[in-house]
C-alpha cells in the first residue's frame, strides 16, 4: 500500500528504508515524535520565568523538608515521611526501607520524581499530547534509578544476600543468561513449556466449522440437553490468540457459556505474515465478522446471534454491526463489549505513541516487513507499566534470584500475533488518531457508519485499571449510542478483569442499565451512585444473555453439513497453532 504525506506528496523508498532501518534499533518508536515532544516543553519552559521561579521554590522546599527529614533520622527520631508513594507504587513497601540509609534514598528518590512531574506538566502552551509524552519519558527514565533496581540501595536484596551468601544472585545471573539465550533465539518465556494450546488450553471440546484465509470458526459441542433458542458469537482481538476466553478449563469463558447452555462460536484469527500485508480493516470486517455470521446462521437457522467482542474485536464488531443494522439486517440480537473502545479521544496512555510522526514511522517499518511484529507491540505495553513488568521481573529474577510462577494467563500473553501493514495503518490513522467511526466519517461499502445505527441491545463491559481501554473511554459509549445500554464496570485490569470466573477471590463489580431515553450520567457521577457487588461478573452478563434470549431448544449439534458447513478438524484448529 504507497503512502503520501498529508499534502499528496509520495514518500521516497529510501527515507522509508532509513526508517525502517532505525525503527528496528529504536523498537518502533519515533526519534521524531519525542524530540517534537521534548522541543515544544523546553522552548516554553525557556519562556516561562513565572514557572521557572516556581520550581526553583519547589526545589528549595522540598530540600529542606529532606534535610529535617534526614537529620531526624540520623538522630533515631522517627518522623513523618517527606512524602508517600502513589497508591500504585510497590517498590517500597518491606519494612526494611525505613531504616537508615535506605529511608532517605527512597525518599529523595520520590521527591525528585516529584519535582520532575511539576517541571513537566502545567506549562502554558505546551500541547497536551507533547505533556503528556515529556512527563511519561521523565518518568520512565527516573524509575530506571530507582533505589529498588540495585542490590547495594534495596535493603530486601541485601538481606537476602546476606542470608543465602550470596547465592541468589548467583541463581539471577543463571535466570538472566536462560533469558537472554532465550530473547537471542527467540524462544517463549521460561515457563510457558508447561502449557500447551489444545493439551490444557484450550482444550474446550469443538470443531472447526468454517475457513477461509483471515478465520476459523470453531463451534463448541454442547453439554445440555437445551440450549438458548439463539447462539453466541465471540469475536476476540487479533492481537492476540483467542484462547485468552479459554484458557483452563476452570476459568475458561467458552466453557462456563457452554455449560449454562449457550451455543457458542468463536473466531479464531490467521496470524498474518508479510503475504498478508495488504489485508486491511475492512477484509476484517467481512471476511472475519460477516462470514462468520454467514456461517453461524447457516448452521444453526437463520436466528438472530448474541455476538461478543473483545478489545479491538469489539471495536471491529461494533463498526460491522452498525453496518448490518444500518442495511436493515436482523442478523444481531445483542452486542456484547468487552474492553472495547468505539470513542479514541480520551484512549489512556496508548495515546502516548499515537501522532503523525509515530504512525508514518510504524508504516515505515510494516512497509519494509510487511507487518508490525510482536517485539514491537509487547514493548510499548510493557512500557505503560514498567514498573510492574519490567522492574519487578528484574528485582525479583535477578536480583532476589526467584523464578515468577508461570500461569495461564501470562502463558497466553506471550503467544503474541503480528498486524498486518495495512489493517493496522488505517486503524490507527482512522481511529486512534482521527476518530473517524465516533464522529460518523468511518465508510462501510460506501456508506457512513455510527453506533447510532445499532438498535439492538448493548452489554458493555470496562475495567476499573484497564490501560489500554480505559473505563471512562469505555464508558463513552453511554453518550454516542442511542439503544438500550447495560454498563459493567469490573475489577481489575485489561486481561484479568475480563477474566473473572466464578469463585476467582477478590472480585467485585458495579452495574446498572441506560434505557434509550435515560439522561446521561457522567462516569464518575455514575461510578458514586452505581452500588458495588462481589464476586465475578460472569453470572450477570450470562442472566443477561438468557434474558434477551427467545427461550430454549433442543441441543443442535456441531457443523451442518447440509448447509455447506462440515466439521472441518477439531478445536483449537490450525490458526491457533501459526507462530
Amino acid at each position: 500500500m504507497a503512502r503520501s504525506t498529508a499534502h499528496g506528496g509520495k514518500i521516497h523508498p529510501i527515507d522509508r528504508f532509513l526508517h525502517a532501518t532505525e525503527a528496528r534499533v529504536t523498537s518502533g518508536l519515533s526519534p521524531a515524535s519525542i524530540m517534537a515532544a521534548y522541543s515544544d516543553w523546553v522552548v516554553h519552559l525557556a519562556n516561562a520565568p513565572g514557572k521557572q521561579a516556581e520550581l526553583v521554590e519547589k526545589a528549595l522546599r522540598k530540600n529542606l523538608r529532606f534535610a529535617a527529614y534526614v537529620q531526624q533520622a540520623m538522630f533515631g527520631r522517627k518522623g513523618a515521611p517527606c512524602i508517600d508513594p502513589l497508591p500504585q507504587d510497590r517498590r517500597f513497601q518491606s519494612p526494611d526501607w525505613q531504616t537508615i540509609p535506605f529511608s532517605c534514598w527512597y525518599q529523595g528518590f520520590l521527591l525528585t520524581q516529584q519535582w520532575w512531574h511539576n517541571a513537566t506538566v502545567g506549562i502554558g502552551g505546551v500541547t497536551p499530547h507533547h505533556e503528556d509524552v515529556v512527563s511519561f519519558s521523565a518518568r520512565q527514565i527516573l524509575d530506571m534509578f530507582s533505589p529498588s533496581n540495585f542490590p547495594w540501595t534495596n535493603p530486601t536484596v541485601l538481606r537476602r544476600t546476606f542470608d543465602e551468601k550470596g547465592q541468589n544472585l548467583i541463581r539471577g545471573a543463571r535466570n538472566f543468561a536462560e533469558d537472554w539465550e532465550r530473547a537471542v533465539l527467540q524462544k517463549p518465556p521460561v515457563g510457558t513449556e508447561a502449557f500447551r494450546v489444545g493439551g490444557n488450553l484450550a482444550m474446550t471440546k469443538g470443531k472447526v466449522v468454517y475457513r477461509n484465509r483471515l478465520i476459523e470458526l470453531i463451534q463448541y459441542e454442547p453439554t445440555t440437553k437445551k440450549v438458548g433458542a439463539e447462539p453466541v458469537l465471540i469475536v476476540p482481538a487479533w492481537i492476540m490468540k483467542y484462547y485468552i476466553l479459554d484458557l483452563s478449563e476452570s476459568n475458561s469463558m467458552v466453557k462456563y457459556l457452554v455449560d449454562q447452555g449457550h451455543t457458542v462460536f468463536i473466531i479464531s484469527w490467521k496470524n498474518p505474515t508479510e503475504d498478508d500485508s495488504d489485508t486491511g480493516f475492512h477484509d476484517y470486517i467481512d471476511l472475519g465478522v460477516n462470514k462468520a455470521l454467514e456461517a453461524v446462521r447457516g448452521i444453526v437457522g437463520e436466528t438472530p446471534v448474541h455476538t461478543v467482542g473483545y478489545c479491538i474485536g469489539g471495536t471491529l464488531l461494533s463498526i460491522a454491526a452498525a453496518a448490518i443494522c444500518r442495511d436493515g439486517k436482523d442478523w444481531i440480537k445483542t452486542v456484547t463489549l468487552f474492553a472495547a473502545q468505539t470513542d479514541f479521544t480520551e484512549a489512556g496512555e496508548l495515546m502516548l505513541f499515537i501522532d503523525d510522526s509515530q504512525i508514518a514511522y510504524l508504516e515505515d517499518l510494516m512497509w519494509d516487513r510487511g507487518y508490525l511484529d510482536t517485539k514491537e507491540m509487547a514493548g510499548a505495553f510493557q512500557l505503560l507499566r514498567s514498573n510492574d513488568l519490567i522492574w519487578s521481573k528484574l528485582i525479583n529474577d535477578y536480583l532476589m534470584g526467584e523464578r515468577t510462577q508461570m500461569t495461564d494467563l501470562m502463558a497466553w500473553n506471550a503467544d503474541a500475533t503480528r498486524m498486518p501493514y495495512r489493517m493496522h495503518s488505517e486503524y490507527l490513522r482512522s481511529l486512534f488518531l482521527n476518530n473517524d467511526f465516533a464522529e460518523g466519517r468511518y465508510y462501510v461499502d460506501d456508506k457512513p457508519v455510527a453506533l447510532t445505527d445499532i438498535h439492538v441491545p448493548l452489554f458493555v463491559v470496562g475495567a476499573e485499571r484497564d490501560h489500554v481501554a480505559p473505563w471512562k473511554s469505555v464508558f463513552k459509549i453511554n453518550l454516542l449510542a442511542d439503544t438500550d445500554i447495560t454498563f459493567l464496570l469490573a475489577s481489575g485490569g485489561h486481561n484479568a478483569g475480563i477474566i473473572s470466573e466464578p469463585g476467582h477471590p477478590h472480585r467485585h463489580f458495579r452495574v446498572a442499565e441506560k434505557k434509550e431515553r435515560d439522561p446521561y450520567v457522567a462516569p464518575d457521577q455514575w461510578f458514586e451512585q452505581t452500588p458495588v457487588s462481589e464476586g465475578s461478573w460472569w453470572p450477570a452478563w450470562e442472566a443477561w444473555l438468557t434474558a434477551q434470549s427467545g427461550g430454549k431448544v433442543d441441543a443442535r449439534a456441531v457443523g451442518n453439513r447440509d448447509a455447506g458447513y462440515p466439521a472441518i478438524c477439531d478445536a483449537p484448529g490450525s490458526y491457533v497453532l501459526q507462530d
